[in-house]
């Protein structure tokens, strides 16, 4: 119970949130340095589907060793659990990355920063119909649409194209209700689950199911370097911390208000890609963009007078 205590305490919940997102956002110019070290830069999306999933499985592996040693055993799921946790290894990490790299070959990445996030209301909509103490209310929505704002100051340079095309806006729509989808059922899985036993092996699971499916439609890696090496570890191990401390987060407070902290997400991945790229991405409307998504985090997290 101590732990259910810890999770649901007001400023614990909002560090773990904000070092999840910070490490969800460091993978994005991590990624775009690794595609480059691995030469796959201008590859197709068969071999970006074998280079994640080979990361997922690293990250699983990583999050199963850890869980192990921490309990002193081998700590592998009951049979009553393996549904639930292949159920989501397939839907968070096998589909929702499957959609998410070809929604990249005919999308930018700012219409694609943008649509993805759409998925924080996807969440909050699963959230209402799924739990009886999740329910949508006028401060849920408020708070999204402010992160929504956000991410488009902060992702918005010129003119966004508006069109709609289900090759590439339809993709990215269906990996961010993939997440979405994930959330709810890791909500259900760690009521009766270790949350970081079923953190590793969906991850274990659902990236060795993307590494074959990239291995099938004809993709391939080689490992050129230590470099390139050292840098799909380090992806692994920011992907195990971050989904880690996301179940942990889902597992004893309500999806709706754990989910919009993803609203971060893109916003650390431009504020990072600065620091890690060399990007000019310091100016007033990464700081407008920031405020507008704190201000919806706030609103949504905030007790009203009733709960008070």
């Amino acid at each position: 119970m101590e732990s259910k205590n810890f999770f649901q305490r007001p400023v614990t919940l909002l560090l773990c949130a904000v070092i999840a997102t910070a490490l969800w956002g460091s993978a994005i110019p991590a990624i775009k340095i690794g595609y480059n070290l691995f030469g796959i830069a201008e590859s197709g999306a068969s071999t970006k589907f074998v280079f994640a999933g080979i990361r997922f499985v690293l990250a699983g592996i990583v999050v199963i060793i850890f869980d192990c040693i921490s309990n002193k055993k081998i700590i592998i799921p009951r049979k009553d659990e393996w549904a639930g946790i292949a159920l989501l290894g397939i839907v968070q990490t096998t589909i929702e990355y499957i959609f998410f790299y070809l929604s990249l070959i005919y999308l930018s990445g700012v219409k694609g920063s943008i649509l993805n996030s759409i998925g924080n209301f996807f969440a909050v909509i699963l959230a209402h119909f799924a739990f009886k103490n999740d329910k949508i209310n006028l401060r849920k929505f408020i708070g999204c649409l402010l992160g929504f704002c956000g991410v488009v100051f902060c992702c918005f340079e010129q003119g966004l194209d508006l069109s709609f095309k289900f090759q590439g806006d339809g993709f990215i729509l269906i990996a961010a209700f993939c997440f979405a989808l994930g959330s709810v059922i890791t909500k259900f899985v760690t009521k009766k689950s270790n949350s970081v036993t079923a953190t590793g092996w969906q991850l274990a699971l659902g990236g060795a199911v993307l590494t074959i499916v990239g291995l099938l439609s004809g993709g391939s890696i080689t490992f050129p370097s230590i470099q390139a090496v050292a840098m799909l570890l380090y992806l692994a191990v920011i992907s195990s911390c971050a989904f880690t401390i996301w179940a942990q987060l889902l597992k004893y407070n309500p999806v709706g208000k754990i989910s919009v902290y993803c609203f971060l997400n893109p916003c650390f991945g431009v504020i990072l890609s600065g620091i890690m790229l060399g990007e000019n991405i310091f100016n007033v409307r990464t700081v407008v963009a920031l405020l507008l998504v704190c201000l919806g985090i706030y609103i949504v997290n905030a007790k009203s007078k009733k709960e008070a």
